[in-house]
């Protein structure tokens, strides 16, 4: 907007009076003048867009479960100073010296503001960025972020939600983005408990960091009492109630059916791994750059299913939010299932392979 618009746009005195004003006439008369003379002298540049990008430098690695498979790293600014503060449940999405691209909750305090912390398991079958994490990312080593972003975040019984209390639910390495929260509620004097579920107790990562909550935490593990029903993980579960839960997607999809209906109970919830196919229906992709034909099952993601095929393409998260997996599709009709792309950017005929599939009946080409 320009200065002069500025004026035009003043809300009128307490008099009534605006741009009828004298001096703000003689004002305004005085700003178009000098603006059209500096725009006949050089042309305004566009401002530029503001450029996140940091660098950080691991400060510290230490092993948090006892099965040693999940490894944390303190992260710093490269060039020292403060970071950019965040909220219970953020993430970070970093960007591994391989070029991977890959998000990390971070799991430390927000009131500690020259240091992150993130939390990452080893999967050894995964798409290698946990493994460059655990065996690439020695103290000193540096990556880069765009600073932190809040898929999941915690709004607290008395400043914002209608609650009364939290139920906290994670399992395995979910536990990363509840960890801020249950510090928060505590320092709040929320109401909360938690259940916190694993395969055995050695693979549960901050386990030692969580002995002093006590029994406000309820630790169940498969080997010791098998694998808990949705009535186990929700506890009592009482009306205005809010549950935050993370973890693998059948425990998310137990909780969600054990919900449904129960309108005094808020559910918030955050996945780590591609939810579950939905009425999906097989269809074929073509490789444009090599004319292969890649099939997709009626259960399988179409990212799966270029995986599987050997086809390489870009991806992190593998649920719709981060965008590292958007592909341009050359032909055919897409059934759109992401909530990220703008209309524009699908009338371009761009795709994210990670959730959206082949309208029925169709076949894709894609720019790969």
């Amino acid at each position: 907007m320009a200065l002069r618009d500025r004026y035009r746009d003043l809300p009128p005195s307490m008099s009534g009076r605006s741009r009828h004003d004298k001096f703000l006439g003689l004002v305004d008369a005085t700003i178009s003048g000098a603006w059209r003379m500096a725009g006949s002298i050089r042309d305004v540049a566009e401002p530029r867009e503001f450029d996140r990008t940091q660098t950080l430098r691991v400060a510290d690695r230490q092993v948090v479960a006892h099965d040693q498979n999940v490894v944390a790293l303190t992260l710093t600014a490269a060039a020292g100073g403060p970071l950019e503060p965040w909220r219970a449940g953020s993430h970070l999405d970093i960007h591994l010296p391989s070029g991977l691209l890959r998000q990390y909750s971070l799991c430390g305090d927000p009131a500690v503001t020259d240091a992150y912390r993130i939390a990452v398991r080893r999967i050894p079958d995964g798409g290698g960025g946990s493994i460059e994490v655990h065996d690439a990312l020695p103290v000193g080593a540096t990556v880069t972020t765009s600073g932190p972003r809040n898929a999941f975040p915690l709004t607290v019984p008395g400043y914002g939600s209608p609650a009364r209390r939290f139920r906290f639910i994670a399992g395995g390495i979910g536990i990363t983005p509840v960890l801020p929260m249950l510090n928060k509620a505590e320092r709040l004097g929320v109401d909360w408990s938690m259940l916190y579920a694993g395969r055995s107790r050695d693979s549960l990562p901050f386990i030692d960091e969580l002995a002093r909550f006590g029994d406000r935490i309820e630790i169940r593990t498969d080997d010791e009492h098998g694998v808990p029903a949705a009535e186990d993980l929700l506890g009592e579960c009482q009306d205005h109630t809010a549950v935050y839960a993370c973890g693998p997607a059948p425990m998310l999809t137990a909780i969600r059916a054990q919900l449904a209906g129960r309108d005094d109970v808020e559910l918030h919830f955050e996945r780590f791994a591609a939810p579950p196919v939905l009425d999906g229906s097989e269809f074929d992709v073509i490789v444009a750059s090599s004319g292969a034909t890649v099939r997709v099952g009626a259960d399988e993601t179409l990212l799966s299913a270029l995986r599987r095929a050997e086809v390489t393409t870009s991806y992190s998260c593998q649920q719709g939010f981060c965008g590292t997996c958007r592909t341009r599709v050359l032909e055919g009709e897409v059934d759109h299932r992401d909530a990220l792309l703008t209309a524009p950017e699908r009338d371009s005929g761009m795709m994210l392979v990670c959730m959206s599939r082949a309208a029925p009946g169709a076949r894709l080409t894609l720019d790969l």
